[in-house]
């Protein structure tokens, strides 16, 4: 019996790095947003500690960010921003869930190849599809994953008040950019 327990447990141990192998992560990961008007202060903020992880064996993939984890240029902006119109206090997650058609790990190259991704991004307690194309190469065991779309304000259900309504713009631009490996 002991004999049977250890190939199991070998077994299950190889099995276990096998699956976490074609899992790739960070905790660094980094998305921008602009939602700037010319002629008006610029509304732009970054987070750099976006969690986001990769299955290379189907291509879906999942994010998520803390909404005050976005830090704006002006302390008042970030202020306003996650009072006012993120209400991070009810919302504090901003999650994406989603898959890169046709992904396979053999299209992995160290030159970026475009595939079309979809999914789900959820702020704000509103969920929206989107379907933007995604970059993706592979260096040093490195995945590089960057995407840049636009969302309405108006889909997640975001007030602006009048008096600033012309500042701030209907469509927000997105960036993501992330380096995923296979360490935690």
């Amino acid at each position: 019996m002991t004999k049977q327990l250890f190939y199991i447990t070998v077994l299950t141990f190889i099995s276990i790095i096998a699956t976490a192998q074609n899992k790739y992560y960070t905790k660094s990961g980094k998305i921008n947003f602009k939602a700037s008007v010319p002629s008006f202060e610029e509304v732009e903020a970054q987070s750099t500690t976006v969690t986001a992880i990769l299955d290379i064996t189907n291509g879906e993939i999942a994010a998520l960010a803390l909404v005050k984890s976005f830090r704006f240029k002006i302390a008042l902006m970030e202020e306003h921003f996650n009072e006012n119109y993120a209400e991070t206090s009810l919302f504090p997650k901003a999650t994406f869930t989603g898959k890169i058609d046709n992904f396979s790990p053999k299209d992995l190259k160290v030159a970026p190849k475009l595939f079309n991704l979809t999914g789900k991004l959820t702020f704000h307690g509103k969920t929206v599809e989107i379907n933007p194309k995604v970059s993706v190469s592979i260096r040093n065991e490195i995945i590089y994953l960057t995407t840049k779309f636009k969302v309405n304000i108006e889909d997640f259900n975001i007030k602006i008040p009048k008096l600033i309504k012309k500042k701030v713009a209907k469509t927000v631009e997105v960036t993501i950019n992330f380096k995923l490996n296979t360490k935690s």
